[in-house]
This record gives C-alpha cells, sequence and structure tokens, in this order.
C-alpha cells in the first residue's frame, strides 16, 4: 500500500511538473508572433525614419543650392553695376570727372547693400529649411522611439515577464 501511495503521490508531482512546463511552452507561439510583429513594426518605423532623414537631407541640399546661387548672382550683379558706374567715370570730361566719381561711389554702395540684402535673405530662406528639416528628423526619431516603446511593451505582455 505504501508503495501505490508513493507511486501516487510521485505521479501526481510529475504531472504538476509537465503541467507547469507546458502552459509556458504553449505561450512561446504567442510570444513569438508578438516578437515577429514587434519587430516588423520597428523595422517599418526605422524606414520611415530613414525616409524622412532623406527628404530632410535633399532639402537642406537644395536649399544651401538655391541660397548658394542666389548669393552668386548677387554679387555678379553688384559688379556689373560697378563696373558700369567706373566706365561712366573713365570716359567721363576731366571736368565732369569728379560728378562721376561721386556718383560711382553711390552707385558702388547702393550696389554693395543691395547684393548684402539678397544674400542676407537667402540665407534666410536657407536657415528656414535648415530648421524645419531638423524638426522633421526630430519626429521621425520620436516616433520611432515610441513604437520601439510599444513593442517592448508588447513582448512584455506577451511573455509575461
Amino acid at each position: 500500500m505504501n508503495k501505490l501511495l508513493a507511486t501516487l503521490i510521485a505521479s501526481f508531482f510529475a504531472s504538476v511538473a509537465i503541467a507547469q512546463t507546458a502552459a509556458p511552452a504553449a505561450s512561446a507561439p504567442a510570444a513569438m508572433k508578438a516578437e515577429a510583429k514587434a519587430e516588423k513594426n520597428v523595422a517599418k518605423a526605422a524606414a520611415a525614419e530613414a525616409k524622412v532623414d532623406a527628404k530632410a537631407d535633399a532639402k537642406v541640399a537644395k536649399a544651401d543650392a538655391k541660397a548658394s546661387e542666389a548669393k552668386a548672382d548677387a554679387k555678379a550683379d553688384a559688379a556689373k553695376k560697378k563696373a558700369k558706374a567706373h566706365a561712366k567715370v573713365a570716359t567721363a570730361d576731366s571736368e565732369d570727372k569728379m560728378k562721376a566719381e561721386a556718383k560711382a561711389d553711390k552707385v558702388d554702395a547702393k550696389a554693395d547693400e543691395k547684393a548684402t540684402k539678397k544674400m542676407v535673405k537667402a540665407n534666410a530662406k536657407s536657415d528656414k529649411v535648415k530648421v524645419e528639416a531638423a524638426a522633421d528628423k526630430a519626429d521621425a526619431k520620436a516616433t520611432t522611439e515610441a513604437v520601439k516603446a510599444d513593442a517592448k511593451a508588447d513582448m512584455k505582455t506577451a511573455t509575461g515577464k
């Protein structure tokens, strides 16, 4: 009788031990599914972030090129106006030379002022695009981090740890 009772008790404990290890094994596919889904979401978010970063970098490069072109145009216009004014000085009579030089100096100053204003405006536009691009990148990074945090929370929920 003692042997029978000992065998029953041992088999009871053995079945309990098997049942306990079987329960987590049954949830393992759910955990694997959750992990796969989380990895997929994180990969999507990272790809979206990379796409946003690339677009932002392209916008910045385009804005910089446009600003450089605007600056070059402004400098060229100023140089052209100055050259024209100094050509008039060279062809002026000796009596009118002083007046022509004074007028050329005024033209030089106005041309420089206009060129400087164009350059400042071009820089401001370029800086604005850079700030917007940085904001876009920050938003994309925040979104990716949120997706990663959600994935981590889903994994914890699925594994029960």
